[in-house]
């Protein structure tokens, strides 16, 4: 069993979860997270910890950032667009049970406001950041980091939140780098 709450946006994520793991969940009930949600959420983050697992989309993002703010040190995990689809459908609910254990397997913590060795320069020489190709970058970094997909400014804030190293980012930026070197030949 897995000691943390795991945070997610509805019941069939539930049973998703369930179907993965042994854990216990908090439905957000959506995009439409109310103080009582996370007043839960605190409680369960002091007692026993909470595991963020929200969908790779725009309101999961927004939840994943709302939780952040109110509740800091929480644990995140994150999948990725293709894992969660499934007809078009983007969410936790569409995942296999191997992607979600994966997912859960590759947790990132909150470090709060720890700092990152990576700079916002690093993210321009990366080509994540004023680069006609900067988003599908950052979507291929942000798997191989397991950070997930944002903007670039919510890019450099999660490398700075989950204390991601220079080692990590250049070895990811390589892989990235060598995949896109292979589909051009």
């Amino acid at each position: 069993m897995i000691k943390e709450i795991i945070v997610v946006e509805g019941k069939d994520d539930t049973v998703a979860i369930k179907r993965a793991v042994e854990a216990e969940t908090i439905e957000t009930g959506g995009s439409a997270i109310n103080k009582e949600t996370i007043r839960r959420i605190r409680l369960a983050q002091e007692r026993r910890g909470v595991i963020v697992f929200t969908d790779p989309d725009h309101a999961g993002e927004r939840i994943r950032k709302i939780i952040t703010r109110e509740v800091p040190g929480c644990k995140h995990a994150f999948l990725t667009q293709e894992a969660a689809t499934s007809k078009g459908d983007i969410g936790v609910e569409n995942a296999s049970p191997e992607a979600i254990r994966q997912a859960l397997a590759a947790v990132r913590t909150d470090g709060g406001t720890s700092e990152s060795e990576v700079t916002m320069e690093d993210l321009m020489e990366a080509g994540l950041i004023v680069h006609p190709q900067a988003a599908a970058r950052r979507l291929a970094m942000g798997n191989r980091l397991g950070i997930g997909y944002c903007n670039g400014k919510q890019f450099y804030n999660r490398c700075r939140m989950f204390c991601i190293s220079r080692e990590e980012f250049e070895e990811a930026r390589r892989e990235l780098d060598a995949t896109e070197g292979q589909a051009h030949e």
